[in-house]
């Protein structure tokens, strides 16, 4: 599948209807317990990936790349907080009453379809997926080559954190 029609995948998905705040805040509470109940995944995947990777990236780079349990619980960590953020989708920005009585609101809403591009940190896979999810948007996340088995891991994780959530 080409990059544009994952992109395109993404914009029928991000136009399927939104959430309520609720339902939001439930399915990151989901995503970050599957994170952790699948640490063990995540750590074997990761390992792939560190194996991989030697004699290939810097030891800064491999750092980066290498997972473990504390860095995980970070990262359920991390989408709690994005769950404790403010609803900013719906929200009135500005509210201005026309001569004619016509009453216009500004109102926050999501872009619709959000795609990062970064280097091997399978961290910021779950970071970025967490803040596309509160904000309404869809994300399609490109990550560094080194770091795919670990992502797909996390992707996993998050999808089944979504699903215990039952917000279809």
């Amino acid at each position: 599948m080409t990059t544009l029609e994952i992109l395109k995948k993404a914009k029928k998905v991000s136009q399927s209807g939104m959430l309520f705040t609720e339902q939001k805040n439930k399915a990151l509470t989901e995503m970050a317990n599957a994170l952790v109940q699948n640490t063990d995944l995540i750590l074997s995947a990761n390992a792939i990936d560190v194996e991989n990777a030697k004699g290939k990236i810097s030891d800064v780079m491999t750092d980066r790349l290498k997972l473990t349990k504390e860095r995980i619980l970070d990262m359920a960590k991390g989408i709690i907080e994005v769950r404790d953020l403010l609803d900013s989708v719906g929200k009135v920005l500005m509210t201005n009453t026309l001569p004619n009585g016509l009453c216009v609101n500004k109102v926050s809403v999501p872009f619709g379809v959000v795609a990062i591009i970064y280097e091997s940190r399978p961290n910021v896979t779950s970071d970025a997926a967490a803040l596309a999810f509160k904000s309404g948007n869809a994300c399609v996340l490109r990550g560094g080559k080194e770091a795919y088995n670990s992502a797909k891991a996390i992707v996993d994780a998050l999808k089944q954190g979504l699903t215990n959530a039952e917000i279809n």
